[in-house]
């Protein structure tokens, strides 16, 4: 057992999951972590949403809030993001600090999430203390060159042709690609959170996680990259007894400690 607790219920017409961990540390006792889950924008909404978020809770000791954000086809590009700022803006109306605040998430969650930043600073809002991306889906295009030269290496995703294209346009329906909302490599990060990265160099989505590094340290932001041996897209949740799942945890808890910890 992970030692957590679950509780669905709605923000303002949102689904969330409030997942605690048994002990919470007492470091994050005023803290709150946003977690958007992965799926390329379309898989993983529902009870599914909560998966990483337990692992994080458990790794961590810090309270989990989980947003089932609305997917295509019913709800494309921006009902997601529109979630997460419905969300986030009432946290902070409850009384919640930004800087005590984490967003993040893996996959498209952690693209999201970088997404969702963006729209925070498009909005005025005060921007969370910590941010967490997980081998982000950072650009919707096939630009980086990892798509190129670890197709078919990356055991998880394989190929961006087929499925990863078609959720792609599914979720931008009809926008450009390379939209920073949609696509946040392209975003402006100065004045961005501390982020913490991950990703494997059989991960195809490894140029897009170098990229958003690269753009953030340009941009004078605290940036952590993390690359593992041999390891594909996300292949610390599909395999949590390994040495890598356990390094990606305690490293992400020791960061949060850093920048959000009292």
């Amino acid at each position: 057992s992970l030692g957590v607790s679950i509780d669905k219920h709605k923000i303002e017409g949102v689904t969330v999951y409030h997942v605690d961990p048994e002990i919470v540390n007492p470091k994050f006792a005023k803290s709150m972590f946003l977690f958007l889950h992965g799926g390329a924008y379309i898989f993983g909404g529902g009870d599914a949403s909560v998966y990483e978020a337990i692992v994080i809770a458990h790794h961590t000791g810090m309270r989990i809030l989980a947003v089932d954000y609305r997917m295509p086809p019913d709800h494309p590009f921006p009902a997601a993001i529109d979630d997460v700022v419905t969300v986030y803006r009432h946290l902070l109306g409850e009384g919640k600090e930004s800087a005590r605040l984490a967003i993040g998430g893996t996959s498209s969650g952690g693209g999201l999430a970088l997404a969702s930043v963006h729209k925070f600073r498009i909005l005025d809002l005060p921007l969370p203390g910590a941010v967490y991306v997980g081998t982000p889906w950072a650009d919707l295009s096939k630009t980086g060159d990892t798509q190129f030269t670890n197709e078919g290496l990356d055991r998880a995703l394989v190929t961006y042709d087929g499925l990863l294209i078609a959720a792609a346009k599914l979720y931008a329906d009809g926008l450009d690609l390379k939209h920073p909302l949609l696509s946040p490599v392209y975003g402006d990060f100065s004045g961005f959170p501390p982020t913490y990265l991950v990703t494997g160099t059989r991960d195809m989505f490894l140029s897009d996680t170098a990229r958003t590094h690269r753009k953030l340290r340009v941009a004078g932001v605290e940036a952590e990259l993390n690359v593992y041996e041999g390891m594909s897209h996300a292949g610390y949740i599909t395999s949590l007894d390994t040495p890598e799942s356990t390094q990606v945890y305690s490293e992400l808890q020791a960061f949060l400690l850093q920048y959000l910890g009292e």
